[in-house]
């Protein structure tokens, strides 16, 4: 390995308030910080021994924070693992992963399972990778202890998670969580859908049976008003406990916007993501009979996506991020043919890792006109949405999500103007079903790199390359 790493380039975004500059970055590879940062392109003297990359004028930014990704080991390695998880988020520039706490078995509920799913991930890592805790009822106790142990932090659900072994909370079982967790330096999130019954109120009569291979038979059964109902009592709650950091995953109902709106107005720490298929898809786009496109809570309308869209800009949705949630194909129910798939009865979960900042990118290049002032404008916002605020979010800022001396040399170089075609082929991980297939997508990552280290890269044609950097090189955060 060279003791060295030095990146140039003519379009480095060393924050997500400043605009593209010539910076030449240096890596110390021992430590795997960035050491140096010069305005200009250095004598090479200088770094006799160094491993030199020239960016040209690709664009350099900080490697990509996900932090919401489902790698499913221990227990369900056929669904994906850690080998392939992290290899094709490596391929989408994204150099940390925070892992949930399910749907591996065990889940992360105690300091013993979070020990057995690190010695699972450990030495099979192309990005670093830190964990989420999980909050499920009874095991209040274990949640310092998980802290103390490394955690980044925790989620819940409020609905059936879709797992036997990570049941959903009460009101009850919230309370004792959030009396352990406040004044603590940790955050909990919520999958924030949350069915609501009224002693009071008559039965309603048993619905006609609907057909489970329409798409708007699957979106009237998760109404927004489920995450209405959950958003409202999350930040009822939340009053009581202003200290705690709490945070709404995957944000699908614009419905609630005004209610996260008013909470961050009375000053709750409350933040949200919202996720690439909400702001790329629509419900009126979606072909019956396709389950790829089923996730939980379900992708909205165009006009919900707008709105969603809106709450981006203005920051009241702070940061963007996967959800990667596959399965085996078995799960996804397809159907014999095209178009026959059982959507009711299918996973639900979108396959994502490796394609996050394309999308993202080519909807915003969708929402500006050309010209180098909304491009540079467009880069600084992925940076905010993928890098900045994820790493802020995860307690990593101090050494992720941005370009600076100290930080890690986590860096991607990519194309702004390629072009790419989404085939089964093209995608790295492990169960290869994605409702991006057959897309055509804009930007595409010419090399990932994980703390000086090139950990992914492209040959001329443009294919996918691996096999010639370092291997999973990877840490457990």
């Amino acid at each position: 390995m060279h003791p060295t790493t030095v990146v140039t380039g003519s379009r480095v975004f060393l924050s997500d308030n400043t605009d593209a500059i010539f910076a030449t970055i240096v890596v110390d590879n021992s430590s795997g910080k960035v050491v140096e940062i010069h305005p200009e392109q250095p004598d090479a003297a200088r770094y006799p021994d160094a491993e030199w990359i020239d960016a040209g004028d690709h664009i350099v930014m900080p490697g990509i924070v996900d932090a919401h990704v489902h790698l499913n080991e221990p227990g369900r390695t056929d669904w994906e693992g850690f080998y392939t998880g992290t290899r094709a988020a490596a391929s989408g520039g994204v150099t940390t992963v925070v892992d949930m706490p399910l749907n591996s078995i065990p889940p992360t509920t105690t300091v013993e399972n979070l020990e057995e799913k690190r010695k699972a991930a450990n030495g099979q890592c192309w990005t670093d990778v830190g964990f989420w805790g999980g909050v499920i009822p009874g095991n209040q106790g274990d949640l310092k202890p998980l802290i103390e142990a490394g955690v980044k932090g925790f989620k819940c659900f409020l609905i059936e998670s879709g797992v036997d072994e990570f049941p959903c909370v009460s009101e009850d079982d919230l309370k004792l969580a959030m009396e352990e967790l406040q004044n603590t330096p940790t955050v909990l999130q919520f999958h924030a859908e949350l069915e609501t019954h009224h002693a009071h109120s008559p039965p309603l009569p048993e619905p006609a049976p609907a057909n489970p291979t329409l798409y708007s038979t699957f979106l009237n059964s998760r109404p927004p008003s489920l995450e209405l109902s959950a958003i409202s009592l999350i930040t009822r709650l939340l009053a009581s406990y202003p200290s705690l950091r709490a945070h709404i995953v995957h944000l699908s109902a614009a419905d609630a916007i005004p209610l996260i709106k008013d909470a961050k107005a009375k000053g709750l720490k409350l933040t949200v993501e919202t996720c690439f298929h909400y702001l790329a898809f629509t419900s009126q786009s979606i072909p019956d009979g396709h389950p790829e496109f089923k996730c939980c809570p379900p992708i909205r309308t165009a006009e919900n996506r707008e709105a969603l869209w809106a709450a981006l800009e203005d920051g009241t949705i702070d940061f963007v991020v996967s959800d990667h949630s596959p399965c085996v194909a078995e799960l996804k129910k397809l159907g014999p043919e095209p178009g026959t798939g059982d959507i009711m009865g299918a996973w639900g979960g979108i396959s994502t890792l490796g394609l996050g900042m394309s999308v993202l990118w080519t909807e915003l290049q969708k929402r500006t006109s050309a010209g180098q002032g909304e491009n540079s404008a467009n880069v600084r916002k992925l940076i905010r949405w993928l890098s900045t605020m994820t790493a802020k979010h995860a307690s990593l800022d101090g050494r992720k999500g941005r370009i600076a001396v100290g930080s890690d040399g986590d860096l991607v170089i990519w194309d702004p103007n390629a072009e790419v075609e989404v085939t089964k082929t093209s995608l790295n991980f492990k169960n290869k079903l994605s409702p991006y297939e057959g897309l055509h997508l804009h930007g595409k990552v010419e090399k990932t790199i994980l703390r000086g280290r090139v950990v992914y890269d492209t040959d001329r044609a443009g294919v996918d390359k691996f096999e010639n950097g370092p291997g999973p090189v990877g840490t457990l955060l």
